[in-house]
């Protein structure tokens, strides 16, 4: 197991994906419907709180998420790669939604008169939380990251890991 930070063997991070992964989507699907014609106020306020839950739930997700890859996958291994590119694809993703933060910050009494650029920062933002769970999947499915193995299985993986195979990789042939 290679999660540095866990309660009782389970890591922390797999836990706290679940909200901020919850808020992108609601952010953006909440923001879809006031935009295509309800005038229905819930719905804008629905995703402006979504968008700031997301942005503030991510940060705290990111922080266990950079302990586990930064100290716990090893050097040279393709999980320590997956794991960037993992990381990369959220810290893409945490960026669009806080920018989009900023830009509806003060609206909350008055909606912005069109949210066509939101709609596509966060619409670009769900596509790359879905790349980055892919390869979250893979860190956890083929890399084994914080799933308790016994030591036969560790050496076992510990040899896959720094045996390079082309099939590793997350192909979207």
């Amino acid at each position: 197991m290679y999660s540095k930070v866990s309660i009782k063997g389970h890591g922390i991070h797999p836990m706290l994906v679940a909200f901020p992964i919850t808020f992108y989507l609601l952010t953006f699907v909440s923001f879809l419907v006031y935009q295509l014609g309800s005038v229905e106020i819930f719905w804008y306020k629905l995703g402006y709180f979504a968008n700031m839950a997301a942005v503030a739930f991510a940060v705290v997700a990111a922080i266990p998420g950079f302990i586990d890859w930064a100290m716990g996958i090893p050097k040279d291994t393709t999980a320590k790669r997956d794991g960037l590119i993992h990381m990369l694809l959220n810290v893409l993703t945490l960026g669009l939604f806080a920018v989009n933060a900023v830009i509806i910050s003060g609206t909350w009494d008055m909606p912005l008169s069109s949210l066509a650029f939101s709609l596509v920062l966060t619409g670009v933002g769900c596509l790359s939380v879905i790349g980055a769970g892919a390869y979250g999947w893979t860190l956890v499915a083929i890399h084994k990251v914080g799933v308790p193995m016994s030591s036969e299985q560790a050496l076992l993986q510990d040899r896959y890991e720094h045996d390079e195979r082309p099939q590793d990789h997350i192909s979207f042939h």
